[in-house]
């Protein structure tokens, strides 16, 4: 378009920057290149004459479309099945383990997976519930809540259509066990493991609905957004709605201070309440 000018100024950033602080703690105050970089191209695509110019309709726009759009295209979602698979590794010895002889007599578990992304991460813990529980998994809830901001990893998440390369890390038997390749050579995750993910999208900075109280948590690498005031409030909300004696698991390279949290420390990136 004649007369664009796609230059960011700093109130420009300024305002983008503090409208996803306040509506999705996301703290990109020292990202401008990335915002900038990720930014331009759809501003150009979509014919808006600045960056002014689209936040002013995007704050009118009432069906939350836009901003939709603008949170999938500055957060990451870069994940992979199995990944950090020393986490799996100790929730099926101990985590697990622990969980089948407290949770006995009801054959009822909470799990949330905060930040699903495209469905590696859930779909890796079904697997792993249908691998423990073994032929007594059809008498335990072991539904997973898979829940996202973006709602376009979402539904590639529900599709739960990967690549050869994608799966590449799982388990050949289980491989074989809980996918199906398609004529496109994709493989598509079972129904038997579909059914036990239930995908929804969420804000972390929402208050959270969840009436039952959580065992286990997985909030893997979506804390890299925030600054530390955000990471507080949001682990003290992750830790009202768990049981007592459940876990919390964060991506390996997070980092928040111990001494902060109401958290008890069991191992790098792994907390009990």
């Amino acid at each position: 378009m004649k007369g664009c000018e796609y230059f960011m100024t700093d109130e420009e950033f300024y305002r983008i920057y503090t409208f996803l602080k306040s509506r999705y703690g996301i703290d990109m105050g020292r990202k401008k290149e990335i915002v900038v970089g990720r930014m331009e191209h759809y501003i150009k695509m979509k014919g808006y004459p600045s960056y002014t110019a689209y936040m002013n309709v995007l704050e009118k726009d009432i069906t939350g479309n836009l901003e939709k759009e603008l949170v999938n295209l500055l957060t990451t979602n870069h994940t992979f099945f199995m990944r950090e698979h020393e986490h799996f590794d100790y929730l099926k010895q101990i985590v697990l383990p622990w969980l089948r002889q407290k949770e006995a007599k009801n054959k009822d578990l909470c799990i949330w997976c905060g930040a699903a992304s495209t469905g590696e991460e859930p779909y890796t813990l079904a697997m792993i519930m249908k691998e423990f529980f073994g032929l007594e998994h059809h008498l335990w809830n072991t539904e997973i809540l898979a829940t996202d901001i973006s709602t376009e990893v979402l539904r590639q998440a529900i599709r739960g259509k990967y690549t050869r390369e994608q799966i590449d890390k799982i388990p050949q038997a289980w491989k074989n066990r809980y996918f199906r390749e398609d004529i496109n050579h994709e493989f598509e995750v079972s129904e038997e493991i579909k059914k036990e993910v239930i995908f929804r999208q969420f804000n972390l900075m929402d208050p959270f609905p969840f009436k039952r109280k959580m065992h286990i948590v997985f909030l893997r690498n979506v804390m890299i957004y925030f600054d530390s005031a955000t990471k507080r409030q949001l682990i003290q909300k992750v830790y009202d709605v768990m049981e007592p004696g459940g876990y919390l698991f964060i991506g390996r390279t997070e980092v928040i201070d111990r001494k902060q949290i109401p958290f008890q420390f069991v191992k790098p990136s792994i907390f009990r309440k």
